[in-house]
């Protein structure tokens, strides 16, 4: 299998799996236990704890590991916002967010949230003027991802979160930044918001881990309650073999950094080389776009049976949308971007560090071999 849906999840790292296998073994202490089991524990949590913050440039005592980018969207906007009750009730976001942001700000609406979803242009990019003109005297909160988890599509979250705090410092700016971290070094002191969310498996690292940035004076309250750690950001025992897997994946991928980058960029380039030759072709994507993520599609192929195509050819993929019920839902990032046809004919290819040259090559053949199949059949039924 040619595995191009790394935008969904990525494969384990071998220098994951070693480390957490110390952890599922005999070091399986409580890391919050004094005694030298839960010493050892605690000592991976820190060391992971500190190398995250050197790598986003904040202070160790402002992160919080989770279970994953999910938990970590829900706690910062549910938290943000259950701290400033009663006096601010709105809540701004864009239209092309991860659902785990757009569920858990429709779910606000349950605590008398009033949300304000900010449109994007033709490429998902969102146009800071247009967030700046949704504040009111009452907004609790701005959130914006930072690359788009179809598109790749890199937003200006750093001139939003200045024009928000210059029009109100009150207002807590969140920014989803799971499909940054693989691809974008991000100084979160320097981009200048309040909240921040990742996750382990986008880098290689094991599934249930994630990280919470929490700025130091943020209004904040903490949902998960019964215990101190993790500087009561989230209570609960940290799953210790999870955060050694996150820590050395993280550092691995940052050890080999302008290499990894540069990778991502010759895979995706040489696809679309590949792909735009094709009849009907196009390509979604900005040209500015992450080098991990590249959405494609074909004039008058539908994307669910060129998906099911490719996959019985050997090549996963994905339309970057959820399923439902058996048949694909029309992309909400491509239908905010204006593109309602290419909604059912686009799919998301994305790259990894596993993925090879060949690989690619060999995929941009069967892309090539299943599109003329299905155009052939279309054309004469």
């Amino acid at each position: 299998m040619i595995y191009l849906d790394n935008a969904a999840t990525t494969p384990l790292l071998p220098a994951a799996r070693a480390a957490m296998e110390r952890y599922l073994g005999d070091a399986y202490g409580n890391p919050s236990s004094l005694h030298r089991l839960g010493r050892d524990a605690r000592q991976a949590v820190e060391a992971a704890r500190r190398f995250f913050a050197d790598w986003l440039g904040v202070s160790p005592r402002d992160l919080a590991f989770t279970s994953g980018g999910t938990e970590s969207n829900n706690l910062a906007l549910y938290g943000a916002y259950l701290a400033q009750q009663p006096r601010r009730r709105h809540v701004v976001t864009t239209a092309v967010e991860h659902h785990a942001v757009l569920e858990a700000v429709d779910r606000l609406r349950l605590f008398g949230a009033d949300v304000t979803l900010v449109p994007v242009d033709s490429e998902g990019r969102v146009h800071p003027d247009d967030v700046l003109r949704a504040l009111r005297p009452d907004t609790a909160i701005v959130s914006v991802m930072f690359v788009n988890n179809e598109v790749g599509t890199v937003e200006p979250v750093a001139e939003i979160a200045r024009l928000v705090k210059a029009a109100d410092p009150a207002v807590v700016v969140h920014s989803d930044m799971v499909q940054a971290l693989p691809v974008l070094r991000v100084g979160l002191e320097d981009i200048g918001v309040d909240l921040a969310s990742f996750s382990a498996h986008k880098v290689h690292g094991p599934k249930g881990v994630g990280l919470l940035y929490v700025r130091s004076g943020t209004p904040f309250v903490a949902l998960a309650a019964g215990g101190n750690q993790e500087h009561r950001l989230r209570a609960g025992t940290e799953s210790v073999a999870g955060i050694a897997g996150f820590h050395a994946a993280m550092a691995e991928i940052a050890s080999q950094w302008d290499a990894h980058r540069a990778h991502l960029a010759a895979l995706r380039d040489a696809l679309w080389s590949a792909v735009a030759s094709l009849n009907g072709s196009y390509r979604n994507s900005p040209a500015d776009a992450v080098p991990s993520i590249l959405n494609v599609g074909f004039r008058g192929i539908r994307n669910d049976i060129l998906l099911m195509r490719l996959d019985l050819e050997g090549v996963a993929a994905s339309a970057g949308a959820a399923c439902s019920a058996g048949s694909l839902e029309p992309s909400h990032v491509l239908r905010a971007m204006g593109r309602e046809r290419e909604a059912r004919e686009s799919i998301r290819l994305s790259f990894a560090w596993q993925n090879t040259m060949e690989e690619i090559d060999e995929a941009a053949g069967v892309l090539s071999k299943v599109v003329g199949s299905l155009r052939s059949r279309f054309t004469n039924s």
